[in-house]
C-alpha cells in the first residue's frame, strides 16, 4: 500500500493542502511550477485582467498541451502498428525468396 503524504502547494497565490502518493510528489511540484510559471506569463502579457482570467488561460494552455501529447502518443502507436506490418511483410518474402 503506498503512503499518502501531506504537501501544501500554491496555485495563484492561494494555498492548498493535498495528501498525495510519495512516488508523485516530484510529478505534482513540478506540474505546479509549470502552472505558476503559465499563469505569470499571462500576468505579464495580457495587462488588466483579474487572477480568474490568468489561472482559466493557464488551465486551457495545459490541457490543450495534455490533448496534444494524447494524439501523438496515439500516433504513433499506429506508426509503430504500420512499421510491423512492414516488417512482418519483409520477413515473409526474405524467407519465400531463400
Amino acid at each position: 500500500m503506498n503512503e499518502l503524504i501531506p504537501i501544501n502547494i500554491t496555485i495563484a497565490d492561494r494555498t492548498y493542502r493535498l495528501k498525495i502518493d510519495t512516488k508523485d510528489e516530484e510529478t505534482v511540484r513540478k506540474t505546479v511550477k509549470v502552472i505558476n510559471d503559465k499563469i505569470l506569463e499571462y500576468k505579464s502579457n495580457l495587462a488588466g485582467k483579474d487572477m480568474q482570467d490568468f489561472v482559466s488561460m493557464a488551465m486551457l494552455w495545459f490541457a490543450t498541451e495534455q490533448t496534444k501529447n494524447s494524439t501523438t502518443i496515439i500516433n504513433n502507436k499506429d506508426i509503430e502498428d504500420e512499421l510491423n506490418s512492414i516488417e512482418q511483410f519483409l520477413t515473409k518474402s526474405v524467407k519465400v525468396n531463400l
